[in-house]
């Protein structure tokens, strides 16, 4: 199952008028312009994403920053996108994906498989010297219909034990994986036996996701193998979706934390390791 669709295809099945929805996620931690951003300029017929409110409940301590929401209110909200079933859906941003990467989780989970992410997002189809606009697309209701259940997750307490048997990888920057710095959630660290693996590390300098090969060589590295599960939780869900489909592109599977770091570190009751070192 492909994972990224490039400029040159999306401009082909754009031109033939092939069915495509195209969904604007802009999106980033400190900066609540996403829709200023689209508003200004966006691949001509996206459909503006709003992350905090189209793509998570309010922020809940026993749930992360960003919890997911319900399958019913998640479809509603796909349907305002003008998605319908059978649809091929293509998302992108302006940072490497980064952003993005959590509709496209949320729809593999709800049971859409023709939804890709754009590699190298808005800045790879200005660079190719394609158009865009300006203003909002409001498109037609779409009649999607969603399940559950289309990857994997995992919960706190399976994320407690996962090293044990598996690895699981945190996908933040390696300083908040050390506990050196912590912007957003209460305590600074990471989850005991967390490898630490910055999902950033994933693209080239174009914002781009490495070729196959060398995100295979990089996930081996940190001992990711088809012999064991592997985990990925981030701060709040949504940089571990990107961090899943790098390894999805490297042809492997792994389980999603939800609620990640911003739910763990708000139970107290959970231990938090800071350095360089996994822990135990």
């Amino acid at each position: 199952m492909d994972t990224l669709i490039d400029v040159a295809g999306l401009k082909a099945r754009l031109a033939s008028g092939q069915r495509t929805v195209v969904l604007d996620v802009r999106w980033a931690l400190g900066d609540p312009e996403g829709r200023s951003h689209y508003l200004k300029e966006h691949i001509p017929g996206a459909v503006y994403v709003d992350l905090p409110s189209e793509l998570a409940d309010p922020a809940d301590p026993g749930r992360g920053r960003h919890p997911l929401p319900s399958r019913a209110r998640f479809q509603e909200a796909a349907r305002s996108w003008g998605v319908g079933d059978g649809d091929v859906v293509v998302a992108y941003d302006d940072a490497g994906n980064t952003s993005a990467a959590r509709v496209w989780w949320m729809l593999r989970n709800a049971g859409v498989r023709t939804v890709y992410l754009l590699d190298g997002g808005l800045a790879a189809w200005r660079a190719a010297g394609l158009p865009v606009e300006g203003g909002s697309v409001e498109p037609d209701a779409g009649n999607v219909t969603f399940a559950d259940g289309g990857m994997p997750v995992t919960d706190a307490d399976g994320a407690a034990g996962w090293a044990a048997a598996g690895v699981l990888l945190d996908a933040r920057a390696g300083e908040r994986y050390r506990g050196e710095v912590e912007p957003v959630d209460p305590r600074a660290g990471h989850i005991p036996g967390a490898i630490s693996a910055p999902t950033t590390a994933n693209l080239d300098d174009d914002g781009r996701f490495l070729p196959a090969e060398e995100l295979r060589k990089r996930f081996a590295g940190l001992g990711v193998d088809a012999t064991r599960p592997t985990a990925v939780y981030c701060g709040s869900g949504v940089t571990a979706s990107h961090e899943i489909a790098a390894l999805e592109i490297a042809g492997f599977t792994a389980a999603l934390f939800p609620g990640s770091f911003s739910e763990w570190s708000n139970d107290a009751a959970r231990p938090v390791t800071t350095g360089a070192d996994p822990g135990e």
